[in-house]
């Protein structure tokens, strides 16, 4: 009996170790869950950034998404994107980024010029970067610009070498006299190309003339005001322009007027030849620069506007085919699928 019973006492204190050692294991295990889970907390916080682009076309929309991409593939599901677009009007501009300031975004992309000014316009304290934009001295009224704003601000530029698309207009057109500028008044950046190309193609010894619209309502009569009185006509970067190409190239293709354009999109559309950037690029360039003021740190106002990193000569085969107008070596088809 004795033995039994110090048998039974050894094999309940067995038994107790063991509640105690599984005991044990649970409170360890809550302890790592919870250690876990404040490790979650301060890796995860998520961003909500503001997107707003002034107008649906080719060049815009593979900024966006360069934008969105970059960020996507550095932040994965921490970031979230209020993207909406103006249809082209700026006073909407407005309205949207109002929206983002009420709604605390953490960023905002400003795709184009008007969609930039209204973010300036709104707010003093959200970090905002542009794309698409050709001169932030322009669009931001800086007299004295270097390359840094000095407020919230900062981006990528789409502009291609002005110098370099005049030179490119003399190697395809040498026998033209008369070279007609179209852009949207309304765009400053777009009248800002006009002026400065228009000195490069003076000094080759063409006769400039400026045909500018104000809305795509007066775009038909001021194009056909251009191509009857031009040999060449000149497109910027111009978003209403590129917005409305369709008639644009009604007008001068059988009018036997080549246009040549500052970007890929308006050349797909109405264009022979174009010295081009890639859009996503600077978008995807912008989007890395986000990162790096949203997590690490960086000062938005210190840092300098980028610019794409290469250009490219461009052509578009089927309306050069129609036009009878043979590009010389050193172009590239342009792929009608691309974005």
């Amino acid at each position: 009996m004795k033995l039994k019973k110090l048998a039974a006492m050894a094999l309940a204190a067995v038994m107790m170790m063991s509640m105690t050692a599984c005991g044990g294991n649970d409170n360890g295990g809550s302890s790592s869950s919870t250690s876990t889970s404040n490790s979650d907390n301060s890796d995860g916080k998520t961003y909500k950034v503001g997107i707003c682009q002034l107008v649906q076309h080719d060049a815009l929309d593979a900024a966006t998404k360069g934008f969105k991409e970059a960020l996507t593939e550095k932040l994965g599901d921490k970031v979230s994107f209020d993207e909406q677009n103006a249809q082209g009007d700026s006073p909407t501009c407005a309205t949207i980024v109002n929206s983002f300031v009420s709604g605390g975004v953490d960023l905002i992309l400003a795709n184009a010029t008007a969609p930039l000014q209204a973010a300036v316009a709104g707010t003093t304290d959200i970090p905002i970067l542009g794309t698409s934009v050709t001169d932030y001295g322009t669009a931001l009224d800086i007299k004295d610009w270097k390359g840094t704003t000095g407020i919230n601000v900062s981006g990528t530029s789409d502009l291609a070498p002005l110098d370099e698309q005049a030179a490119m207009i003399k190697e395809l057109f040498p026998d033209a006299k008369k070279v007609g500028l179209f852009y949207c008044s309304a765009e400053a950046n777009s009248l800002y190309q006009v002026e400065t190309i228009k000195t490069y193609l003076e000094k080759d010894g063409y006769t400039c003339e400026n045909y500018s619209f104000v809305d795509s309502n007066d775009i038909a009569s001021v194009i056909a005001n251009a191509a009857k009185n031009s040999e060449v006509i000149y497109i910027p970067t111009d978003n209403t322009a590129a917005s409305n190409t369709e008639v644009i190239k009604n007008t001068c293709v059988p009018a036997k007027v080549p246009v040549v354009v500052g970007e890929q999109g308006l050349c797909k559309g109405c264009g022979v030849a174009t010295l081009s950037i890639s859009y996503y690029d600077i978008g995807y360039t912008t989007g890395e620069m986000a990162y790096d003021i949203l997590v690490n740190g960086k000062d938005v106002s210190t840092m300098e506007v980028k610019f794409a990193p290469k250009v490219t000569k461009q052509y578009n085969e089927e309306i050069c085919k129609e036009m009878e107008i043979q590009i010389p070596d050193g172009y590239e088809k342009i792929n009608m699928e691309d974005e």
